[in-house]
This record gives C-alpha cells, structure tokens and sequence, in this order.
C-alpha cells in the first residue's frame, strides 16, 4: 500500500499554500483606503478563489497555463473588486478637487405672497391707527441669476487634494498588485491539477502491474507451484491500487473544478490541460539581484510607499485647518416684481475665513492624521521586511526543491529495477509475491515523490515570481510553454 507520508505531506503544503493566498486577499482588501481616513473592510471569503464565470462552452477546449491566467485575469472576483476599488478611488479623488474647482449654478425662480400683519403681532395696531386691512399684498418676485464660487487659496483642500491624489497611485499599485496574486491563485491552482492527472497515469500504471501479479500468482495456484496465500496476497494489492485509481480519478475532477472557479470558467466546462510538469531549469541569481528587483517591482510595496505619502499629505491638510482660507463669490442676472420689468442685478464677493476657535476639532484631526500616518510607515516596514523574507523562501523552496526533484527521478529508476528483479526472481519461483509487493510499494512511493517534487518546484517557481513582482512576463519567461 502506499505510504500516507508523501500524499500527507502535499495535502499539508496545499493548506498552507492557500492560507498564503487568502493572507495576501485579506492585506490586499484592507490596504486601500477611502479619502475620508477608513479602510474598505475585507470580503468573507478569499475572493482569489473565485471568479464571475463566463457561458459553457460546447466540447473539450484545450487549456495552457497562459491561457489559464490570461482568462484568469479578465474574470477573476479578486482583480475584478480591486479595478472597482480603484475606480472608487479615482472618484473620491474628484470629490477632494471638486473644493478647489469653480461651482456655477443657476437657480432662477418667480414667487408671489400675500402677508396677515396679525401674524406678525400688527395687525390690531394697523387697523386701529391706520385704518387698514390686517392682509397686504400680494407681492410678486422674480430673480434669474447666474452664480459662480472659487476657492481662492484653501491650503487644507489643496493637501486633502494631493492625499487624494496618493491614494489613488497606491490602489492603481494595489490593483497591479491583485494581478500578481491572480498568477499565484491560477498557478497554483493550474499545477496541482497537473500533479493530480500525473498520479492517474502513475496509479494506472500501477494498476496494470498488481493486475499481472496477480494473473501470475493465480495461474502459479493452478498449477499447483503456490500457495492459496500467494494469490490473496496480489489480489489485496491489486485492488488497492484500484481504490487509489478511484481516487485519483475524483481529485483530479474537483481539482478541475476549482482550476476553472479561479479563472472563470463555467464548473462545469470540459478541458485539458496542455502544460504538463516538466522539469525547467532556471538561471542561477544572486539574493542581492533578487531583492533589488522585488523592491523595484513589487507593487504591493509601492502601493504602501504611496499610501504612506498619502497619509503625509492628509496630516498636512489637518494642520491646515488652523489656516486661513480666500474664497471668492459673484452673481449676475435679472431681477424685478415681474419679469416684465425686470433689471440687471449683480453680487461680488470676496471672503477671508479666519479660524479663531474651532473647538479641538482640527487638534482631533493632527491626531487622527498623525496616528494614521503612524500605521502606514509601519506597514511599510513590515512589508519591507516581508518582501525579503518571500524573496529567500521562494530562492530556498526552489533550490531544495530542484534537488528533490533530482533525487526522486533516480528512486524512480531504481525503484524500476527492483520490480523487475523481484518479478524475474517471483517467475523462477525464488521468491514470493511478499517481495515484489514490496517492490511495487517502492515504486509507487517513488513516483508520487517524484509528482510531489516536480509541483512543489513548478510552484516554487510561480512564487518566486510572485516574490520578485514579476507578473506575466514572470510566467513566460519561467514557464515558456509548447
């Protein structure tokens, strides 16, 4: 039977690979943040996972690993919400200009009234003294004036202008950002689909071979040259082999599932995957080269360098309250009891707003500014710290890997020349079939070692370039394809 070991292992690396992506969701959902100061909050669930899925296409289309993310890219939930996001931004950027642009309106407008003097406290007096109705009027009006209002110098609006302007630069990086982690969702999804049809051919083969045990063994029994025991024992391993088979088969077909839920397909689409894992390797680095270009490329950290340049901006537009501000107002139009009669009237105004006191109120704002501006340099470390801390897991992940991969196609071929040995020596009736049941065992822990290696160096890879911000010309420089 084969080891738990392997198999335990990979499932292991599958849960903390996602968990890994779900991580850089979350950071990528919080990390935009609105013109007024709060933080758009996290979706639920991992939206990197998921995908708005485009119509069932009929028969069995081929699928690259390209064609993978470039689909993935157009339909994937994550690059889509954080394109909104952005778009929010730019909006909220509008919003912040709108305080320094020209405000015109035009609000033309005829009435007419009729006044109880009574209501005013008059009405007795009036008609005692005067000898008039307590009702007057009624009075026609009629304005039709056009106004404008410009900001003259507002030092806080121009600064919460500038933040607003940065935010925008840090959610177009986050929105590039949201790209690399579509490539890491989609590779890794893409691979261990791959591995999961690999384990098919290897657990067919493998399949193939108990069942010739088995014919062997029982044909032996016949003839009377083995034991009863000798059978039992192929048929147990044959149909193990068999229940792996069966269940290769079914991972393969959710793992098919979840390949297209990340990059948009309909789940119930038919396709082939058309990059196998084939062992590629790569130029060698150096460590410096790497984080040098990780710091250049990495578009989580330069979003984070901008949202800490807009978190400056908006502690300057909070100081800024204490400030005076020149506005400059004016209207011209028509004016009269009628429109008939009615004359050209006109209004200029200038205003010089002098804060005296404003209650605390910018003193809350410094603070909120200063605390907010605190947590976006902090931010900034940490991912500093994390962007080295990617780029040498990914360089150790894929050297350790390349060497197993290595290691394990040897075992494969010893593991090869074992099982013939111990079927040669089973067939000259040396042995029994304990010995190459071992054999076969050994085998099939070599080939899911070698399936095992072979994915985890072709997603040490898909993170490296993940690391390295390299995006998709990562993918076709380290991935060329056919």
């Amino acid at each position: 039977m084969l080891p738990s070991g392997p198999r335990l292992r990979v499932l292991c690396a599958a849960a903390l690979i996602c968990i890994r992506v779900m991580c850089h969701a979350q950071t990528y959902s919080t990390s935009v943040s609105s013109g007024s100061g709060q933080s758009i909050p996290a979706t639920a669930a991992n939206p990197f996972s998921g995908s708005v899925p485009t119509k069932l296409v009929s028969g069995r289309m081929p699928l690259s690993l390209q064609d993978a993310i470039t689909l993935g890219l157009k339909h994937n939930l994550g690059l889509l919400l954080s394109s909104a996001d952005t778009r929010a931004a730019r909006g909220e950027r509008w919003q912040a200009l709108s305080a320094l642009l020209p405000h015109v309106a035009a609000e033309p407008y005829v009435a007419e009234s009729k006044a109880n003097l009574a209501q005013v406290g008059l009405g007795s007096a009036a008609a005692n003294v005067f000898h008039i109705s307590p009702a007057v009027g009624p009075f026609s009006y009629f304005d039709a004036r056009a106004s404008v209002t410009q900001t003259l110098f507002d030092w806080k609006s121009i600064s919460a202008a500038r933040a607003a302007g940065a935010s925008v630069k840090s959610a177009d990086y986050t929105r590039l950002d949201a790209t690399d982690l579509v490539v890491l969702a989609v590779g890794y999804a893409y691979f261990q689909a791959v591995a999961d049809e690999a384990r098919i051919a290897t657990d067919e083969a493998q399949v193939q071979t108990a069942q010739t045990l088995f014919d062997q063994a029982n044909d032996q029994v016949n003839a009377g040259t083995a034991a009863d025991i000798e059978a039992l024992r192929s048929k147990v391993e044959l149909q193990t082999r068999q229940q792996q088979l069966i269940e290769a088969k079914n991972d393969f077909a959710i793992q098919k599932i979840t390949v297209a839920r990340v990059i948009g397909l309909s789940p119930g689409q038919d396709f082939d995957l058309t990059d196998k894992s084939e062992y590629l390797a790569l130029e060698s680095t150096t460590l410096d080269e790497a984080l040098k270009r990780a710091y250049a490329s990495r578009s989580d950290y330069r979003a984070a360098s901008a949202e800490v340049r807009a978190a400056e901006l908006s502690r300057k537009a909070a100081v800024a309250g204490y400030f005076p501000s020149l506005s400059f107002g004016a209207d011209y139009g028509t004016g009269g009891a009628h429109p008939s009669d009615a004359t050209r009237v006109y209004d200029l105004r200038g205003t010089l707003s002098i804060p005296i006191f404003t209650g605390n109120r910018v003193h809350g704002d410094i603070q909120q500014a200063d605390a907010r501006l605190e947590q976006a340099r902090e931010r900034l470390d940490n991912l500093r710290a994390q962007v080295e801390a990617d780029v040498r897991t990914a360089v150790l992940n894929l050297e350790s890997a390349a060497e197993q991969v290595k290691v394990a196609h040897s075992n494969i071929d010893l593991a090869d020349q074992t099982l013939t040995q111990s079927q040669d020596r089973f067939n000259a009736g040396v042995t029994d079939t304990v010995e190459v049941v071992q054999s076969q065992e050994a085998v099939a822990s070599a080939h899911e070692q070698y399936i095992s290696s072979l994915y985890k160096y072709n997603f040490a890879k898909i993170s490296l370039i993940r690391a390295l911000g390299a995006g998709e010309q990562g993918v076709k420089q380290y991935f060329p394809g056919k």
